[in-house]
């Protein structure tokens, strides 16, 4: 558990509302779409569960309002409920935007803010922590992917344009972002690589560590 007078940090954990055919697309070629739609809630709630294990506080953050009926949500939606967690909605056009608007908010509040998606069960306590501490010299911290992206971006301090014009979903996700840091005048820290869930080979290697 952080110590009471560390300073303070919030997990961040993007999600995509679920409903099938919209979510884990990649893997609705082997697994369908329902199946797809569960691995999407199994993954979204590995990644909870390492997330609360950090001692620091969560808030979970839809990509759409919350519905009255949550629908496939509901097992989600419950275990946030009662947990007690936050639940807020990203706001912006693109993913950058979306995680600038989120981190920015969030420093308001707290000194450190760390962002982690849902399909990255990789993000083990142990590693989120490390991100955490990494905040108390940079600026920025990122968890690299191995796919060229990345599982985690965390700040203690943001600049505009720090996220923005980055060609999301490629290889070069993380060149570009390390190059709008530098851009923007920020320190960075990069963290050990780390997966994510996109492919049927991924989603094979997270069902071998349970």
């Amino acid at each position: 558990m952080p110590q009471s007078n560390s300073p303070s940090a919030v997990f961040l954990q993007f999600a995509k509302w679920p409903e099938a055919g919209r979510v884990k697309t990649r893997l609705m070629p082997e697994l369908g779409a329902v199946g797809a739609l569960e691995a999407h809630i199994r993954l979204t709630l590995a990644v909870l569960d390492n997330l609360c294990a950090t001692g620091y506080p969560v808030e979970f953050w839809w990509d759409r309002p919350v519905d009255d009926r949550p629908g496939e949500a509901e097992s989600i939606v419950e275990e946030l409920e009662g947990a007690g967690l936050h639940q807020g909605v990203q706001q912006g056009g693109t993913l950058g935007e979306r995680m600038h608007r989120a981190l920015s908010q969030s420093l308001r509040d707290y000194d450190r803010a760390l962002i982690v998606g849902s399909d990255c069960p990789s993000v083990d306590p142990d590693y989120a922590r490390k991100a955490v501490a990494c905040l108390a010299d940079h600026d920025v911290v990122l968890g690299p992917s191995d796919d060229g992206g990345y599982v985690l971006i965390g700040a203690s301090k943001v600049a505009e344009g720090m996220l923005d014009d980055i060609a999301w979903g490629t290889p070069e996700v993380l060149t570009q972002t390390c190059d709008r840091l530098k851009e923007s005048g920020l320190s960075y820290c990069l963290l050990e690589p780390r997966w994510d869930v996109d492919e049927p080979a991924d989603w094979a290697r997270f069902l071998g560590t349970c």
